[in-house]
């Protein structure tokens, strides 16, 4: 069987629109998983410059998938290994909750792997 391992990954900013507000941190952070094909995420690892916790939101077409809380200049990391597969023809993205008018970076690295 062969795997390909994948990441959504890097350095944005951002401005709160509300934590009840999930919205798409950046279009670089969005996977089509390929038909026939089963995807797996592995681990998230964020971190959060800004001075009020936020929440990144592991989306799976338009429906919120795992919330993962970052604190306030804070970081974390949550293993994922084999907590259920994705079907080929879904797409993942990463969104963000922050409480509105807050501003700062987050990093985000989720780590998947394909077969």
């Amino acid at each position: 069987m062969i795997t390909k391992n994948l990441f959504l990954q890097g350095i944005y900013p951002f401005k709160g629109a509300g934590l009840e507000k999930p919205a798409p941190i950046h279009s670089e952070l969005s996977h089509y998983v390929p038909d026939g094909v089963i995807n797996q995420t592995l681990y998230f690892r964020g971190g959060n410059s800004s001075s009020e916790l936020v929440t990144v939101v592991l989306v799976r077409n338009g429906v919120p998938m795992r919330y993962f809380p970052i604190g306030a200049k804070s970081d974390v990391h949550v293993p994922l290994r084999v907590v259920e597969d994705i079907e080929g023809g879904s797409v993942i993205e990463l969104h963000l909750a922050a409480p509105e008018g807050i501003e700062g970076s987050v990093v985000v690295d989720l780590g998947m792997v394909e077969h």
